[in-house]
C-alpha cells in the first residue's frame, strides 16, 4: 500500500510541479480571466496524466508489479487515478464553463479581447483550425466519462456490463487526448512538461488502441481445458481444475491468474488453489458464489471445456525472512494458503532437511461445508502447519487477540491476510496498536480487481 500511495502523489505532485515551471508568473496576475485561463491548462493538465497512467495499468504490465507490490495494488493505484482523473476532470469543466454562466447571469463582465499576433508556426495555425472541434467533442468525451466510471465505482453494477462499458473509456480517453493536445497552450510543448506529457499521451494512446483490440494479456495467455468440476454447496464454491499446455510457465502459491470461459463475460480474476508441479500441468481455481458472474459458473461450466488462461500475476507469496507466519484465510481467502500448504507438503516430502518458517493458519468463516474443511484438514496435515478453524455461529469472531493468545510468538511474525477488506484493516490497525511494524509485516491481499 506504501508504495501505490508514493506513486500517485508523487504523478500528481509531478505533473504540478512542471505545470507550475511552465507558468511561474501565474499567481502574479490580478486579472480573474487570466487566472482561469491558467486553471483550465493546469487542471487539464492533472486529469490526462492521471487518466493516462490508469490506461496503462489496464494492460496489467509486469514491470511496475514487484514495486507496487502486486497487481491487486496496481488495480488500487488504477481505481484511484480514475477517481483523481474524474475530480479533476469536473474542477477542469467548471473553470470552463463557470465564468461563462457568471458572465451570462451579470455576475462578470466579458472580457475585452485584444488582437491576437498572427501565428507564424505551421503547426500552432493547425492546432488554433481545430480547437472548436476539440472543445466540442472533448466536452461530450468529458460527460461519457464521468458516467462510465461512476458506473464503475457503482459496486452492484453487473459486471457483464461493467466489462463492456468500462472498454469505452478507452474510447473516450483518445478523444479526451487529442482534446488534450490540440488545446493545451502551445509554448508548454516545448517545455519537460511537454515532453513528459506527450510520452504519457502516447503510452495511454497505446494502451485504449490494445484494450479496444482486446489484446490486453494476450502474450500470457494460454488455452486450458476443465478436468473436473466440484462444487461444495455448504459455503457455495465451486472447486475447477484445468489442464493447462506447456505454454504456462508456472506458478508460486498465492499467485492468481485471469480465467475467460466466455468472451461475452471478459476475464475474470481467481486465486490459484494448486501448488505448481510441471510433470503435473494443473491448476486449480475455488470461485465462491459472490456476484452475477461466479453464481452462474456452476450452470455454464463443463468438464472438457476450453479456457483462456492468463498470468501468473501476483506478489503475495509468503517470501520474507521472519522465522514465524501468521496466516489468516477468511472466507474464499483461505484460497492461497491452500495452494501454499500443498506447496510446502511437497517441499518437505522432496527436501525434508530444508528449513521452513513455522506457520499457524487461522480460517474464520460464517459458512460450513463439512467436505471443503475436510481436504482443508488434509493440506493443513500434509504440510504440519496448526490449523485454527472458527465458525462464526459456533465460535464467535477472530479477533487480534485470540490470535496473539493462540501464538504467543507473534511478535517475531509476520501476517499474510487474504479475505474482506474491512477484516483484514481491522486486524491491522489492531496488530498495529499492539506493537507489530505492520509496515513490513502484514502483508494484505487487496483481491478487488474491478475497480
Amino acid at each position: 500500500m506504501r508504495n501505490i500511495k508514493y506513486a500517485f502523489w508523487y504523478l500528481l505532485g509531478l505533473s504540478s510541479l512542471l505545470w507550475l515551471a511552465a507558468e511561474p508568473t501565474v499567481f502574479q496576475s490580478g486579472n480573474f480571466f487570466a487566472l482561469r485561463a491558467a486553471m483550465v491548462q493546469y487542471s487539464g493538465i492533472v486529469a490526462m496524466a492521471a487518466m493516462s497512467v490508469a490506461m496503462v495499468l489496464a494492460l496489467r504490465p509486469r514491470w511496475p508489479e514487484r514495486w507496487l507490490g502486486g497487481l491487486d495494488k496496481m488495480y488500487r493505484l488504477h481505481k484511484w487515478l480514475g477517481i483523481a482523473a474524474l475530480v479533476v476532470s469536473v474542477i477542469h469543466w467548471l473553470w470552463s464553463q463557470g465564468p461563462k454562466w457568471a458572465v451570462g447571469w451579470g455576475w462578470l463582465d466579458r472580457p475585452v479581447r485584444g488582437t491576437r499576433p498572427p501565428l507564424e508556426n505551421p503547426i500552432e495555425q493547425a492546432f488554433a483550425s481545430l480547437r472548436g472541434t476539440a472543445e466540442g467533442i472533448g466536452e461530450w468525451a468529458f460527460y461519457a466519462s464521468v458516467l462510465l466510471i461512476v458506473l464503475a465505482l457503482i459496486r452492484y453494477f453487473p459486471y457483464r456490463l461493467f466489462y463492456k462499458t468500462h472498454r469505452l473509456l478507452a474510447v473516450t480517453y483518445l478523444v479526451l487526448a487529442f482534446h488534450a493536445v490540440v488545446l493545451t497552450d502551445f509554448d508548454y510543448w516545448t517545455s519537460p512538461l511537454g515532453v513528459v506529457m506527450a510520452l504519457l499521451l502516447a503510452s495511454g494512446t497505446y494502451a485504449a488502441a490494445i484494450v479496444l483490440l482486446r489484446r490486453v494479456g494476450a502474450r500470457r495467455q494460454v488455452e486450458g481445458r476443465i478436468a473436473s468440476l466440484q462444487h461444495y454447496p455448504g459455503v457455495h464454491v465451486l472447486e475447477v481444475e484445468i489442464d493447462v499446455p506447456d505454454g504456462w510457465p508456472g506458478h508460486k502459491p498465492g499467485q492468481f491468474a485471469f480465467a475467460t470461459s466466455d468472451v461475452r463475460e471478459g476475464a475474470h480474476p481467481y486465486t490459484i488453489a494448486s501448488a505448481w508441479h510441471g510433470d503435473h500441468r494443473r491448476i486449480t481455481f475455488i470461485a465462491k458464489e459472490l456476484g452475477d458472474h461466479t453464481s452462474r459458473l456452476r450452470e455454464k461450466l463443463r468438464v472438457g471445456q476450453n479456457v483462456k488462461v492468463e498470468g501468473p500475476y501476483g506478489c503475495f507469496n509468503f517470501d520474507d525472512n521472519q522465522p514465524r507466519q501468521i496466516w489468516i484465510g477468511a472466507g474464499i481467502g483461505i484460497t492461497p494458503f491452500i495452494a501454499r500448504m500443498k506447496y510446502l507438503a511437497q517441499e518437505r516430502s522432496a527436501r525434508p532437511d530444508q528449513p521452513l518458517p513455522e506457520v499457524d493458519l487461522f480460517h474464520p468463516t460464517a459458512d460450513v461445508d463439512e467436505t471443503a474443511l475436510s481436504k482443508l484438514k488434509a493440506d493443513a496435515e500434509a504440510a504440519n502447519i496448526p490449523l485454527h478453524i472458527f465458525v462464526n455461529a459456533r465460535n464467535g469472531r477472530l479477533t487480534g487477540d485470540r490470535i496473539r493468545a493462540a501464538v504467543p510468538e507473534w511478535r517475531a511474525a509476520s501476517i499474510w491476510f487474504c479475505g474482506p477488506l474491512g477484516f483484514g484493516e481491522a486486524l491491522r490497525e489492531d496488530f498495529a496498536a499492539a506493537g507489530l511494524s505492520v509496515t513490513e509485516r502484514f502483508h494484505q491481499e487487496l483481491f478487488a480487481m474491478r475497480p
